[in-house]
C-alpha cells in the first residue's frame, strides 16, 4: 500500500511542476502586487478559471492528501519518535576550557 501512494506521490509532484512551469505569468512586477493594475485586488484582476489552473489546483490538493497519507503511515509503521535525533543524541555536553589550537 505503501509503494503505490509515494509512486502516485512521486507522480503527482512531477505532474505538478510540470503544470506550474506550463502557466504564464502575470505581469508580476512589485507594482502589481500592490494594486498597480488598477484594481482593488491584492493581486490584480481574476480571470476565468483556466485548464492548467484547475489542474494546479487538483494537483496540489492531491500532493498535500499523499503527505499527509505517507507522514501518517510512517509514524505507525516504525512508531512516532523512535527515530528521532533527540532520541539519539548523547549526554549533554558541559562547558569547559576551549580546545588550544
Amino acid at each position: 500500500m505503501e509503494t503505490i501512494v509515494v509512486v502516485v506521490h512521486i507522480l503527482v509532484c512531477l505532474f505538478l511542476i510540470g503544470v506550474i512551469l506550463l502557466q504564464s505569468g502575470q505581469a508580476g512586477d512589485l507594482a502589481s502586487a500592490f494594486g498597480g493594475m488598477g484594481s482593488q485586488t491584492a493581486f490584480g484582476p481574476r480571470g476565468a478559471q483556466t485548464v492548467l489552473g484547475k489542474a494546479t489546483i487538483v494537483c496540489a490538493v492531491v500532493f498535500m492528501i499523499t503527505s499527509i497519507t505517507l507522514a501518517v503511515m510512517a509514524t505507525r509503521t516504525r512508531g512516532a519518535g523512535i527515530n528521532s535525533v533527540l532520541s539519539h543524541a548523547s549526554a549533554p555536553v558541559k562547558p569547559g576550557k576551549p580546545a588550544k589550537h
